[in-house]
């Protein structure tokens, strides 16, 4: 079944779209704060099908996800208790607790490794809110977080151009599985 290509492809004939900016600074917003799908998955194909423009769209990703992740501090600072029961639903009650005895034991480091690994970011803006983490570090970490994902993409497919494209979609199927193989070994044994 080849359920990575298909989307794959979707998502590059999307990237191509005149609004194609606007989708990826909504979705790098709505991914640090609520939504589970991580920008990488559009800002990779938009960087491959214009090239001239990754550094524009890391900088886009990078700066809405840091807006969208105050807006998970301020979730957590303000709303925690309407949010915790979504938490609960979503299966990210044992994130959460194990996101806020990482914020105790290491602090400002737990968002930069947060913002740049696939680890759930929007759990720790959330957590940033609920322990009343100071804000500026907590925006210096992210956008040194975020941004050193985002621009690592973008060099990859810049540098890679039509060659990583063709690389990437014959990989897709296996790269997509590995993936959801990690996040499930990840949480697994995180539990």
């Amino acid at each position: 079944m080849k359920l990575f290509t298909a989307l794959y492809d979707k998502t590059l004939s999307y990237s191509a779209h005149p609004k194609a900016a606007w989708y990826l600074g909504g979705l790098s917003f709505a991914e640090s704060s609520f939504f589970p799908i991580p920008p990488d998955v559009m800002l990779a194909p938009m960087c491959l099908a214009k090239r001239n423009r990754a550094w524009f769209y890391a900088f886009i990703t990078t700066v809405l996800s840091v807006i969208g992740g105050l807006f998970g501090y301020l979730i957590g600072w303000l709303a925690f208790d309407l949010v915790e029961p979504i938490l609960h639903d979503f299966g990210y009650t044992d994130k959460f607790q194990l996101a806020i005895s990482w914020f105790n034991e290491w602090g400002v480091w737990v968002v930069f490794l947060a913002g740049f690994t696939p680890i759930p970011y929007k759990v720790f803006t959330i957590a940033a809110g609920v322990t009343g983490m100071a804000l500026l570090p907590f925006v210096i970490a992210s956008l040194v977080g975020r941004g050193a994902r985002f621009f690592i993409v973008a060099a990859l497919m810049f540098i890679g151009g039509e060659k990583m494209q063709t690389t990437l979609r014959k990989y897709i199927e296996i790269l997509g599985w590995f993936v959801i193989v990690l996040a499930i070994t990840l949480y697994i044994i995180l539990k």
